[in-house]
């Protein structure tokens, strides 16, 4: 197949199109960095015109820590609801045959919710730290669903747990939790610290994808049947507190220092794990990686990939 995989040099892009390559696909990786600007709709409409694709994989997202969203609220929701519209409205002027895939963050279920059932997806608001992106990728639903609805246009909606892994950014302010975590307790061994600051209480508890997994889980939407407008959970049903995974990046970074839970810094919702009983009757097979497992193999890039000035 050709496809087109947008935000491509990105950290879920870069990994989703290692995957499909990998599977034989020839696969047109887009961003800014390659001239490709969805929040304008003729660079957007121009690339899909020209690639003529069966499937398009849109990674591309304006996002970054939680304090950074909630910094830029009103640029953040902006930017993603812009990139979304200009997204279909190419798709269907450009190439209406084609396949939308869409990785939704798990932040869009309401704040309040322990497990997160598909059917309860907007039953309430999302937690307020998160608000305006998870409400950029709820519009994200409502766009696909009107655009199936008028054009035929093809969508499948993932909705994917606090993701991490190799590939993600250096910069802590715009790397997921895990990531982030794991770049500062790198760079307090180097400096030698005696204490690691965890930000928050280390309480809440989250389900963690290993971006090996969400992107592997992505490139099967094409063996799928059925149309998945309304989205599906990418679940373990299982989760970790913020605590047990500093332990976790304790011992894979071999840190012999102490760490503090800096309760000054909000948590954020208390609980986020998905259910899987939409997801397994799709993949009734699938073996996720071990979640001490991926956070060892995400501690070995980043020892490689920090530069010691970093320290």
């Amino acid at each position: 197949m050709a496809l087109v995989v947008l935000g491509g040099e990105g950290f879920l892009g870069r990994n989703l199109t290692s995957v499909l390559r990998r599977k034989g696909h020839v696969v047109a990786q887009m961003s800014r960095r390659t001239g490709v600007d969805l929040t304008d709709l003729s660079s957007i409409k121009s690339c899909l015109a020209r690639e003529r694709p069966d499937a398009v994989f849109n990674c591309a997202a304006h996002v970054g820590s939680i304090h950074y969203v909630m910094e830029n609220a009103a640029v953040v929701a902006h930017d993603n609801m812009q990139m979304a519209i200009n997204l279909y409205r190419a798709v269907a002027e450009a190439c209406p045959q084609a396949h939308v895939v869409n990785p939704l963050s798990n932040c869009s279920y309401p704040g309040d919710a322990d497990i997160h059932y598909e059917p309860d997806w907007l039953k309430g608001e999302p937690h307020h730290s998160v608000f305006a992106y998870a409400n950029a990728k709820r519009f994200i639903y409502v766009l696909a669903r009107c655009y199936r609805e008028q054009f035929g246009i093809r969508t499948t909606n993932f909705l994917v747990p606090n993701a991490f892994g190799v590939g993600d950014h250096l910069d802590t302010s715009r790397t997921h939790a895990i990531s982030g975590m794991i770049v500062r307790m790198i760079t307090a061994k180097r400096r030698g610290d005696q204490r690691f600051e965890v930000w928050g209480s280390g309480r809440p508890v989250r389900e963690w994808g290993y971006v090996d997994d969400i992107a592997e889980i992505m490139s099967r939407a094409l063996e799928l049947d059925e149309d998945l407008v309304y989205p599906v959970n990418i679940a373990q049903n299982r989760g970790a507190t913020i605590s047990e995974s500093a332990e976790a990046i304790k011992t894979a970074v071999a840190y012999p220092g102490e760490l503090w839970f800096n309760t000054q810094y909000e948590d954020g919702a208390a609980r986020k794990v998905l259910d899987d009983t939409h997801f397994r009757k799709l993949f009734p097979t699938y073996r996720f990686i071990d979640h001490a497992e991926a956070i060892r193999r995400t501690v070995a890039y980043y020892e490689s990939a920090l530069p010691v000035s970093s320290s």
